[in-house]
């Protein structure tokens, strides 16, 4: 058999204490009661009864239980059963043989069946031998029926410590497992921990009521709103330009709820050593009957952003450049094709010449544009006046008319009704000039292209449908980006830049507006410019 552990032991001390304590205030209450009525018969067995119970009770508290041998606590009950044993010979009817119940209770629960059969055979002899020879303790119910009751109380006890035994073997099971869920869990989020401080972007927990449970070190560093010497950091919108206010930040907006996507904010004000974020915000699933609770990501774009910009400005400025010399060259060119003296092989040279001349004006132009209407919002200056958008779109149609001609295209605007709105006609000239020449490159011959213009309280639409090819699904979420053409673009005979509907859609959005696409593949395209009617009322 396995020895004791330390808290077995020092159980055993506490319940050898408890019991007899509990037999000692007990005893003491039946010798009081006994002498009083004049129950005891024989004053010097029944002392050294008396005496010996409380003996035991002394050495219950002096012995040092914990270190001594198991064997040595069943000195104890015995002790006690025996002064019990005494004490009833001498005071027959004081009743004190109840007093057996608590060696009984104690052993029962201590040293098992062993212990059971032991003090009830103990008690039994015991009753037995003082029905013989106590002329007071004459032979009943009460001979048989205390050994009884004292075997049940201490069955009972046995089987109330057993129950009990196994009850903590399985909480102190379920506790090792506990430690050991914790210990995992704490290295994993450990392990956490070190991930998340490794990488170079910051990523922070977000509570439902807006406090951070969980970030890393690149958040700290990221997102500091302080510089080196405590000052303020200004927080600056993706033009670069525009200060945002303290609880408009990304930061502050993920805190309040808000979910969004790739925001770009500047650290930093222009000419200082500033940087670049994109920003994100999501929710995180919610545990069942959990609150949501949401993640923020940040990412240093500045290196990106810088090259980006530089790009562009690049691009801008030799496409200023080339304006000027193309210009030239388109002009003399169309003098030459006017000299009715040049040979007709010369002529086609010529006007081939003329037209890819023109093409690359076209090119030139849409990245001119490109480059005012940057997704900064850079340049874009509007001249704002109320104007008739449907005039704007018939002369859009009566410009492109007699391409659309050529390519055997038939143009419908019986849809287009009288609408005022406060636009810049010339850039709402420049987005139906762009939807109309994509319907009329990319359809097929004796194909039908409609253009309509609704309005309602608010705002004011332009609506531009054909039959062409359509376009799918997968291309539906670039259909917008710089220089994206889709497969059936790039298979098709047609040129094209990739720009004009990015450039659409820069306008469409600086008049406070926006361009939808409702397509399907076999099944034509249909864009929508959506105006508002005012954007001054928006401000």
């Amino acid at each position: 058999m396995a020895p004791p552990t330390p808290s077995v032991r020092v159980g055993l001390r506490r319940s050898i204490l408890a019991n007899q304590m509990l037999l000692a205030v007990a005893a003491f209450i039946g010798v009081v009661v006994s002498i009083l009525v004049d129950q005891v018969t024989d004053a010097t067995p029944f002392f050294v009864g008396a005496a010996l119970l409380f003996a035991g009770a002394v050495a219950a508290v002096l012995l040092p239980w914990d270190l001594l041998p198991r064997w040595c606590a069943a000195l104890l009950p015995i002790v006690d059963v025996v002064a019990i044993a005494l004490m009833r010979e001498s005071a027959p009817l004081a009743g004190l043989g109840l007093l057996w119940t608590f060696p009984a209770l104690w052993i029962g629960t201590v040293f098992g069946v062993r212990g059971i059969v032991a003090v009830s055979v103990s008690v039994t002899v015991v009753m037995i031998h003082q029905s013989i020879a106590v002329e007071l303790q004459r032979f009943t119910a009460s001979t048989l029926l205390l050994p009884v009751v004292v075997a049940a109380l201490s069955t009972m006890a046995h089987f109330t410590a057993r129950r009990a035994q196994a009850q903590r073997e399985l909480l102190e099971k379920q506790s090792a497992e506990l430690r050991r869920a914790v210990d995992r869990a704490r290295r994993q989020e450990d392990l956490v921990t070190e991930v998340l401080d490794a990488v170079d972007f910051g990523v922070t927990r977000v509570t439902a009521s807006g406090e951070f449970a969980v970030t890393n070190a690149a958040h700290a560093r990221l997102l500091s709103t302080t510089d080196v010497f405590g000052r303020e950091i200004e927080v600056f919108a993706a033009d670069g330009s525009t200060a945002i206010a303290a609880d408009a930040t990304p930061l502050a907006r993920a805190r309040a709820g808000e979910v969004f996507e790739g925001e770009m904010v500047w650290y930093g004000g222009p000419g200082e050593d500033r940087r670049a974020l994109s920003v994100t915000a999501r929710r995180l699933p919610a545990a069942e009957g959990g609150e949501i609770d949401g993640v923020l990501v940040s990412r240093d774009v500045t290196v990106e952003e810088q090259a980006r910009r530089a790009r562009e400005d690049l691009v801008a400025s030799v496409s200023h450049e080339l304006r000027t010399p193309l210009t030239s060259i388109i002009g003399y060119l169309e003098l030459a094709l006017d000299d009715p003296s040049i040979a007709p092989a010369t002529r086609d040279r010529l006007a081939v010449a003329e037209r890819n001349a023109s093409r690359l004006l076209e090119l030139v132009a849409d990245i001119l544009a490109l480059s005012a209407t940057s997704h900064e919002g850079v340049g874009v200056d509007l001249e704002l006046r109320s104007a008739d958008v449907a005039a704007v779109v018939r002369a859009a149609i009566e410009s492109i008319a007699p391409r659309a001609l050529d390519h055997g295209v038939l143009i419908d605007a019986s849809g287009v009704e009288e609408a005022r709105a406060v636009i810049d006609a010339r850039r709402i000239r420049q987005i139906v000039d762009n939807l109309l020449s994509n319907a009329i490159k990319y359809v097929p011959r004796g194909a039908a292209v409609s253009v309509a213009v609704q309005q309602d309280v608010h705002s004011v639409s332009i609506i531009v449908a054909d039959d062409g090819p359509g376009i799918s699904a997968s291309e539906q979420a670039r259909l917008f980006e710089r220089f994206f053409r889709g497969d059936a673009v790039r298979n098709s005979s047609a040129h094209g830049s990739g720009l004009g509907l990015a450039i659409s859609r820069d306008l469409a959005r600086a008049h406070g507006g926006e361009i939808t696409v409702r397509t399907a593949l076999g099944e034509g395209a249909a864009f929508t410019v959506r105006l508002p009617r005012n954007p001054r009322e928006g401000e």
